[in-house]
């Protein structure tokens, strides 16, 4: 399996890192915390690490450490807007359950 972006999230990242005026790609990661338990965690990224996964989509490149990459395996990572909200969405086979606020997840 792999991590895949929509084109709509794909086109975003790239703006942001030609606004950036540096970067390889956005690195995807998991973090202890919140209500659930565990939260994704965005990052540019400008220098890999060597053991980092690497998956790209519509050219944007998505960096994975091996540790986060077990939780995230199949995710999907989308960019859109609702009402005045936008943001991404992450579409991931291995949660169980998020909390209230929507802010964290268990796998």
């Amino acid at each position: 399996m792999a991590i895949t972006l929509t084109q709509t999230a794909a086109e975003h990242i790239g703006r942001y890192l030609e606004k950036r005026g540096k970067g390889l790609g956005l690195r995807l990661g998991v973090r202890t915390t919140g209500c659930s338990g565990m939260a994704y965690k965005l990052e540019y990224v400008d220098e890999p690490d060597p053991q980092d996964h690497v998956f790209e989509n519509f050219g944007v490149k998505v960096f994975v450490d091996p540790k986060s990459l077990a939780y995230l395996e199949g995710t999907q990572l989308d960019y859109g807007r609702e009402g005045l909200n936008e943001g991404f969405k992450f579409t991931n086979p291995n949660e169980k359950a998020t909390c209230g606020c929507g802010e964290s997840f268990t796998v």
